[in-house]
């Protein structure tokens, strides 16, 4: 598997849209990839957003191939969600709700594993998230696109942090425009030029710091 021209690939199975059809396909824009990836639920949908934020993403590949085994006699197939090449090299990746996973599922799981191994990649299974992550990710990607700066927004919220961390609230209220700044903000948070600790949910009272590679550009 290492061996394959990866720019090459395509999806193992076309993702198909019918009105009758439970599960929820759709393409998801990656801000690391600058195209659409597709999938077949939401949760698929948020490790494809949660990905771009926070995992060096440099490629993302659907149903990236089958796997095909022997157990008890019976052959059995499996086609893992994804394959995300990061910088810190290849992932594969299963999404599947905790309260979903049966015992098939856990032989699948382990079989990917070995084959991910054998190939030098890693492998996870994804079966949920911390109930503060959504929110906290959904707020920031919502400015990850470029956003024009003709106020000099952004300069305000650098410097306002550049001697010590400041709550959310008090950190836009530092600038000209604070309902401007809030949007600015995240785009600099999604971007790392400003950081915030996501161990707990997101909100006005989250102390923001400035990211190294976010200090005014006198202080370089």
């Amino acid at each position: 598997m290492a061996a394959v021209d990866i720019a090459r690939t395509v999806p193992v199975r076309r993702f198909t849209w019918r009105t009758d059809q439970e599960h929820r396909p759709g393409l998801e824009y990656v801000m690391a990839t600058d195209r659409h990836h597709g999938f077949e639920s939401f949760e698929e949908e948020f490790l494809l957003l949660a990905s771009d934020f926070a995992a060096d993403l440099e490629e993302a590949l659907s149903q990236p191939f089958r796997l095909s085994f022997y157990a008890a006699g019976n052959k059995v197939d499996h086609t893992p969600d994804y394959l995300l090449l990061t910088r810190r090299g290849p992932v594969v990746v299963d999404v599947r709700p905790a309260a979903r996973i049966r015992a098939m599922d856990n032989l699948k799981f382990a079989a990917t594993a070995e084959a991910a191994l054998s190939a030098g990649w890693r492998y996870a299974v994804v079966t949920g998230w911390r109930p503060h992550v959504r929110g906290a990710v959904d707020a920031m990607s919502a400015q990850r696109r470029p956003l024009n700066d003709v106020l000099g927004v952004q300069g305000q919220l650098r410097r306002a942090v550049a001697h010590g961390p400041l709550t959310y609230g008090e950190l836009v209220e530092r600038c000209t425009v604070p309902a401007l700044a809030r949007a600015h903000a995240l785009h600099l948070l999604w971007h790392r030029d400003l950081g915030v600790d996501l161990s707990g949910p997101y909100g006005d009272e989250r102390l923001i710091r400035l990211a190294p590679r976010g200090l005014p550009q006198e202080d370089h």
